[in-house]
């Protein structure tokens, strides 16, 4: 009898090992086929192969569907990701659903008969649609209770209004009326209800727009409220604020939502508030396209991060504007394609026929605790894009490098400055990266998701060529400080205070949160070929610490590292064979490292980082000085004396508290710690 059971046992788990298998796991890599390097000379891709890319993705989901009843549920990846118990299964099925549809809405607009694995696709989410609201299905979200505050279910029918909204023949009107009246009930149960003072509004206005629109009655004073709060967040320069934090959420959320929402329902039921949209919305693009590389690589920044192409949409939906003469519709197909390219073609973007949660492949520290492994769709978002008509500039429009060919000049930097939310964006045309500096100002204690007060946001600054490495328990860090705290153990810098951006200098303020009386103030200087940093310890006790650079995966050649001396200094440098950093310790620093790392990289799990080190004493609180170069260069380039020491001299002066620094070239900046 008990060998029976096992027999049975083993039976059943290789029946639902077999059914919980998708069709094939060869994780294939996204491939261009036929490349038009005609209309787009950087990248190959045309209109087709953005359809393409997305019944890619599409075909990958729906290897796990075989019937109707296959539920949009994918292997979870290990890691603080839900669900973690059965109880968040029915919203990991919704997000599964809601999301994939981002992706299949526009292809089903145009092809309403799509067939994938054999399904047909448009009545499989109908189906699934209707076993939401089916009291017996195991996919049935339950209606939010009267006094039920916002929910992960909030979110996800949110996402499906707005699909419903941009292709109804598809997805509403053949629904039989009790299915779309079952529906009503229960989206506007969550729609008609509180939400979160973030971009989280949004939900709550595309349920309620969606169903006027439809001829139901909803509650049109709480629509025009929470559209009238969303405004509130735009601070300017295109940067919507996401309660605290400026990121991507600005723009595949607020800007996203709001020329989404215009476009399909605002113009013509708010048509004032859709204007207000619109305009917020035309301040784009003279600051986020150089946000991007000249390659058109997105920067690694923020939480959701393995939302990645989602940060494109924006430039496909300045079609919607159709105004050739303001706005480089080659360029910003040139970044989108980019994109798409950066991540669709890497070969660890894509396991078990899912994209991981991750940045190119899985990534632990970046994945947020309310994230499932459906979550990923939500990059869909950038297919929204398809919308946009087949004559519409954004398509026509021959790609070009934009700034990057007829504004950047070699051996120069470019810091754009947008006031309103004190962001700095700096473009380095010698090595064809961008880089970002922007708000961080969050308690661990107070973070109970722990995700704005981590690397997502706590680094000096992000750069397209460099993803952020996390931190290491013995002190291994990439582009912050870390200090030896009162436990002894090492904390970094979180919580800055910007302070003004003047003469190319980005100035702020930071305290350690488990001891205020340990504070600096910080100055970073972009230079041609990287960074200067001239920091200031304004601190009233010695202090342990250390500063990295940016980090280097290890790739197939390893990590060389080499040391050169140049007039009384000495440079560290480290190489993978694509690109070399460089640090040279101009003042206050003791020693410097190059510190071999695991598991810490979002590209590689070896990796290397170089540290300076500094055991402090403050003679009775003395404030110090602490000046670091902090280098870039493209591997197999010779570095010149001038590259690896473009400065000349530099000295601090304790009478006005002001770091006066000559370089190379015979200009000269003060850096200024009194103003």
């Amino acid at each position: 009898m008990k060998n029976l059971k096992n027999i049975l046992f083993l039976t059943v788990l290789y029946s639902v090992s077999l059914f919980s298998q998708p069709a094939e796991t060869n994780n294939k890599v996204f491939k261009i086929e036929t490349p038009n390097y005609e209309l787009s000379p950087y990248t190959g891709m045309t209109k087709q192969h953005w359809k393409d890319a997305a019944m890619y993705l599409l075909e990958g989901a729906f290897s796990y569907i075989h019937t109707l009843d296959d539920p949009m549920k994918f292997p979870k990846q290990p890691g603080k990701s839900y669900p973690h118990d059965e109880r968040r299964v029915p919203t990991e099925k919704l997000e599964g659903l809601c999301r994939t549809l981002f992706v299949a809405a526009p292809l089903l607009k145009e092809n309403p008969g799509l067939i994938i694995n054999n399904i047909e696709v448009a009545d499989y989410y109908r189906y699934q649609m209707g076993k939401l609201v089916d009291s017996k299905s195991k996919a049935f979200i339950i209606p939010r209770s009267e006094n039920g505050g916002p929910s992960q279910n909030l979110v996800e029918f949110g996402a499906l209004a707005v699909s419903m909204l941009i292709a109804p023949e598809v997805l509403w009107e053949p629904l039989p009326q009790n299915q779309k009246d079952a529906l009503a009930r229960t989206m506007l149960s969550y729609g008609d209800g509180p939400t979160v003072d973030s971009n989280w509004k949004f939900f709550n206005i595309f349920i309620l727009s969606f169903f006027k629109e439809h001829g139901y009655k909803v509650n049109e004073k709480l629509l025009v409220e929470y559209l009238e709060r969303s405004l509130t967040h735009y601070r300017g320069q295109g940067w919507y604020n996401d309660s605290p934090a400026y990121d991507y959420y600005s723009m595949w959320a607020f800007q996203m939502y709001g020329m989404v929402w215009s476009e399909y329902f605002g113009k013509k039921h708010y048509p004032g508030i859709a204007a207000k949209f619109i305009t917020n919305f035309k301040d784009l693009k003279d600051n986020y396209p150089y946000l991007f590389s000249k390659d058109g690589k997105m920067i690694m920044y923020g939480r959701s991060i393995s939302y990645r192409i989602g940060s494109i949409i924006p430039f496909p939906l300045m079609g919607f504007e159709n105004s050739t003469s303001t706005i480089n519709y080659g360029w910003m197909r040139r970044i989108s394609s980019g994109v798409i390219k950066q991540f669709f073609t890497h070969p660890d973007f894509i396991r078990d026929n899912v994209p991981t949660l991750g940045f190119y492949g899985a990534f632990e520290p970046a994945v947020q605790v309310y994230s499932c492994r459906g979550s990923v769709y939500w990059m869909g978002k950038a297919f929204l894009g398809l919308l946009v008509p087949d004559d519409n500039p954004f398509w026509t429009a021959t790609e070009n490098n934009g700034a990057w060919e007829n504004e950047f000049k070699p051996d120069e930097v470019y810091n754009k400055y947008q006031e309103a939310s004190e962001i700095l964006i700096t473009d380095y045309p010698n090595i064809g990266a961008s880089e970002i500096r922007a708000w961080c100002h969050e308690r661990v204690k107070d973070d109970w998701q722990k995700f704005r007060s981590t690397e997502n946001y706590n680094r000096l600054a992000y750069n397209s060529e460099f993803p952020w490495q996390a931190d290491g328990i013995h002190g291994e860090v990439a582009m912050n400080y870390v200090i030896k705290n009162k436990n002894n153990q090492w904390e970094a810098f979180r919580l800055y205070d910007f302070k003004a951006f003047e003469d190319g200098i980005y100035y702020r303020d930071v305290i350690l949160e488990t001891d205020e009386t340990i504070r600096f103030s910080l100055a970073d200087i972009p230079l041609a070929n990287g960074i200067l940093r001239v920091d200031k310890n304004r601190s009233e006790k010695n202090v342990t610490m250390r500063l990295g650079h940016y980090a280097l995966p290890e790739l197939k050649e390893g990590i060389i590292t080499k040391k050169k001396k140049i007039k009384g200094y000495e440079a560290t440098i480290i190489d993978n064979g694509r690109h070399q950093l460089a640090m040279i310790p101009l003042m206050g620093w003791d020693t410097t490292e190059v510190v071999s790392t695991q598991n810490l990289h979002p590209e590689s799990v070896n990796s290397k980082v170089i540290n300076t080190v500094k055991n402090e004493d403050l003679n009775g609180g003395k404030t110090k000085i602490y000046a670091t170069l902090m280098l870039w260069k493209p591997s197999g380039e010779k570095w010149s004396k001038a590259e690896l020491l473009p400065v000349k001299d530099i000295q601090y002066s304790n009478t006005d508290d002001t770091v006066h620094i000559q370089f190379g070239k015979g200009t000269e900046k003060q850096v200024r710690f009194n103003r």
